[in-house]
């Protein structure tokens, strides 16, 4: 992977620097990957922030997760440890975004009265009525247009965003209301209170009394394991012997990378999948045309814009 990408780097802006956590938190649906991935065997995820993997690894797969980006490998196993959730940069970012709502006429109370709705229906009558006003899109166009964002994060990432990426947002977020309980949502409650739903339980596995975070056993009976690896991504996989996954769980590792290097990585995935393995891979920007939203309007996170399933023969 080049070194302008902000994966390798650590950091989302254009500022070089010791790498830092850039997700304590994600905002990918894991159940996509729970739903499509065979149910037994070996999967590679993108550690990132971890919830994946160990979601995965909880339902009795083998899971290596591999992250370029040390800070994020060490946060996994401190995760594994048992240690508590911390705040990444984009986690410090979707914050400070949050303290602007009352601004925008998104009071708190109003949202969480929106958040407790369980119909889609009722949803999507409550944000236009009350939360999708003129005040918001205004000022959510102010916040997210490219020279804002380049003031935060790097060309190289900003660049995949499609243009207008307000009313993009926008409309993934409806897309969202009209199909997906808010109730049980936790990425929705995450994105704009910062908390999980009431009685919501995240996968976990038991903290390990010794191995500091790797090959972390899974539960009496779970079969699986999670193996943490610090690597870039495509260079892993070329060293991997042929057949050895039978899923891939790869984020959005794409956006805010040259074209030859997601070329080198599918060609890598290529090489160390089983054949019918599957991959699932997330991006920002929005389809081609002709190609189906269908996956992406399923993942509850809301905020993908291309989202694809892929099987490998």
């Amino acid at each position: 992977m080049s070194a302008t990408t902000p994966w390798e780097r650590g950091r989302l802006g254009a500022r070089r620097g010791k790498p830092r956590l850039l997700f304590g938190q994600m905002y990918e649906d894991w159940d996509i990957e729970a739903e499509v991935l065979p149910a037994a065997g070996r999967v590679f995820c993108i550690a990132s922030a971890g919830a994946t993997s160990i979601a995965l690894a909880a339902r009795g797969l083998a899971v290596t997760a591999v992250d370029i980006n040390p800070a994020q490998v060490e946060y996994v196993r401190d995760r594994l440890r048992g240690g508590a959730p911390r705040a990444g940069t984009a986690d410090r970012f979707f914050k400070a975004g949050r303290r602007f709502l009352p601004l925008m006429g998104l009071r708190r109370s109003a949202i969480r009265r929106f958040l407790e709705l369980t119909d889609p229906a009722a949803q999507l009558r409550y944000w236009h009525a009350h939360l999708d006003t003129a005040r918001f899109k205004a000022a959510l166009g102010l916040a997210i247009n490219p020279l804002a964002l380049r003031a935060i994060y790097s060309s190289t990432f900003v660049r995949v965003l499609p243009r207008r990426f307000d009313r993009i947002i926008r409309a993934r977020l409806e897309r969202c209301w009209a199909r997906h309980p808010n109730r049980t949502n936790p990425y929705a409650w995450r994105f704009f209170l910062g908390m999980d739903p009431p009685d919501y339980v995240a996968p976990s596995l038991p903290s390990p009394a010794s191995g500091g975070g790797k090959d972390v056993p899974l539960p009496e009976g779970g079969g699986g394991r999670v193996d943490i690896v610090c690597a870039d991504a495509a260079a892993y996989l070329e060293s991997c012997p042929l057949g050895s996954f039978v899923g891939f769980s790869l984020s959005n590792i794409l956006d805010g990378t040259e074209p030859a290097y997601g070329e080198r990585l599918m060609a890598a995935v290529r090489h160390s999948a089983q054949d019918g393995a599957v991959v699932v891979l997330r991006s920002f920007m929005e389809p081609p045309p002709g190609e189906s939203t269908e996956w992406a309007a399923r993942d509850r996170s809301m905020l993908w814009g291309r989202l694809t399933v892929e099987k490998l023969h």
